[in-house]
């Protein structure tokens, strides 16, 4: 059996704007890392199964590190994961007032690349790719 720590050359992050509701905070989490492991089925793990034999679902075998920043953070960061080609989920302040997943898609579509109001970013790519587009940003409390 292997002991030695994994060590990992991606990085899977998600930057909220600081000023979320703690509510909102885990809602946006949330759905921005099912679009990563929706797309990038590699960040997947094996399925989990518990001492009597029950399953569970896989989860991302490597740790999701959770930042925040202010409205311009957010804006930057999105324009840098955009230029830097990354894997990519967005969450706008519009998709508060919306209630299913058509909608969803509708209000972000409805919007220029330029104009969205990001609340929420996640990307996934080499270590040094994502720290550069979260720069500004700081580690959730």
């Amino acid at each position: 059996m292997d002991t030695e720590p994994i060590r990992f050359d991606t990085k899977i992050a998600v930057l909220l704007r600081e000023d979320l509701e703690p509510w909102q905070r885990l809602n946006v989490t949330a759905f921005l890392v099912s679009g990563l492991g929706s797309r990038l089925p590699e960040l997947v793990g094996e399925a989990y199964e518990d001492a009597d034999g029950v399953p569970y679902l896989p989860m991302f075998r490597q740790p999701v590190l959770v930042f925040q920043g202010t409205k311009e953070t957010l804006k930057a960061a999105h324009a840098k994961a955009l230029t830097r080609a990354l894997p990519r989920a967005v969450f706008t302040a519009d998709l508060f007032g919306t209630g299913n997943d058509r909608d969803n898609r509708a209000a972000v579509r409805a919007v220029p690349t330029a104009d969205l109001d990001v609340v929420g970013l996640a990307v996934h790519g080499p270590r040094n790719a994502v720290d550069k587009v979260l720069k500004g940003a700081r580690m959730h409390p």
